[in-house]
């Protein structure tokens, strides 16, 4: 009896030391790991962040796979949100702030092209709030173009179109006038006759059929209305078919370049067919294919050596010169042919024509009269003729 009564007290007593660990461990062990959880962080507050930031990574993390394997922190995220299995213990060694901090970092990553991380060319695609207009191409620089130079003076004159540049010359001690015209188109290099009428022994002179025409440019033509035979053709227009014996025709084509042709080769209607703009029956040819034509014997019947002349030249593509020579006075001599042939050569001349000279031959640039036009040499005044070819609209 006394043996069972010791068993009793000995599991009673045993069973009260139990009882007293136990209040003590409550008391100091677990207090103590709540008090350390609290002394470094909210414990609830991160619980909570934890888990809406593990199921925000999972969800980020399946959309954009490739995304979360580059910021290094969302592999790691979302496998912590996949096993569930972290307790906020295990999570607790990063602080609440901490997570902010890294969090914001990701999204630079993610969002800044300039993070030394991600170079510009390397960066991710931006984030999906982004604005449109940061995620928008860039604009590309708008250019000024300058405005069109516009030039109106004694000697030049410059439009989107026209460009006329007007300078004299001493040559064989004559003066030499050249206008050097570039063009847009051929279309501004026009003919035009006096009184706007084509017929024989119609004239006015070359500055009032100029003015007529509102021309910015203007030199005496061919005087075709001195004959009854050789082709017109003007502006597109055939106005006579009839060839002229021994004639070099210049025609000036649609597209603006030059070729010199015969009746025996082609007759009126072909060269019209062709696309002929102009075609002048003066002549004779002066330079082809930058080669000089002509020589000391070939003048036009019945013309001294020296005289005033008229010619135009083609330079390259819708580059062109008007050429007037002053003459038959003690000031400016004229010129041969030759002369003026190898004079337009050296401007850079590749074909040129011959048009009428003696006291025919003017120039007019913006209404005023440029050379000193002459018949006879005594006095200096205007020869009326039968048309003009002009640069205007």
């Amino acid at each position: 009896m006394a043996t069972s009564y010791k068993a009793a007290a000995a599991a009673y007593a045993a069973a009260l030391l139990g009882f007293t660990g136990f209040l003590m461990l409550d008391t100091f062990v677990r207090s103590s790991a709540k008090q350390t959880g609290a002394t470094e962080i909210n414990y609830a507050l991160f619980a909570d962040e934890t888990k809406e930031t593990a199921a925000q990574t999972a969800e980020q993390s399946a959309a954009d796979t490739e995304t979360a394997a580059v910021s290094g922190t969302a592999g790691s995220t979302a496998s912590s949100a996949q096993t569930g299995s972290q307790t906020a213990a295990e999570t607790a060694g990063t602080t609440g702030a901490e997570t902010k901090r890294q969090s914001a970092q990701t999204q630079q990553k993610y969002t800044d092209p300039l993070s030394e991380e991600y170079p510009a060319e390397e960066s991710p695609a931006k984030s999906a709030d982004t604005s449109a207009s940061e995620t928008a191409a860039p604009e590309t620089e708008t250019v000024t173009e300058p405005p069109v130079e516009y030039i109106n003076s004694d000697t030049v004159y410059q439009d989107e179109n026209i460009r006329i540049a007007i300078s004299e010359y001493n040559e064989n001690d004559t003066a030499v006038y050249v206008a050097d015209v570039q063009l847009s188109s051929a279309e501004y290099l026009k003919t035009a006759f006096a009184n706007d009428t084509f017929g024989k022994n119609v004239t006015a002179k070359t500055s009032e059929i100029a003015t007529a025409n509102n021309a910015i440019l203007a030199v005496n033509g061919d005087f075709y209305g001195t004959h009854n035979s050789g082709y017109v053709i003007r502006n597109g227009v055939l106005y006579r078919e009839t060839d002229r014996a021994n004639t070099d025709y210049l025609c000036i084509m649609a597209d603006g370049s030059f070729f010199i042709t015969t009746g025996a080769e082609y007759t009126a209607q072909e060269l019209l067919d062709m696309g002929t703009w102009q075609c002048f029956m003066f002549g004779p040819r002066l330079i082809e294919n930058g080669i000089v034509n002509v020589d000391d014997n070939s003048e036009v019947a019945r013309a001294m050596a020296s005289n005033p002349r008229t010619a135009i030249g083609i330079v390259d593509e819708l580059h062109y010169l008007f050429v007037v020579s002053d003459g038959r006075t003690s000031e400016s001599d004229g010129l041969s042919l030759s002369q003026l042939a190898a004079f337009m050569q050296r401007l850079g001349a590749q074909t040129a024509y011959n048009l009428d000279g003696g006291g025919s031959s003017t120039m007019v640039f913006n209404g005023s009269l440029i050379n000193n036009p002459t018949t006879s040499g005594r006095s200096i005044k205007e020869r009326s003729v039968s048309d003009i070819v002009y640069i205007g609209y």
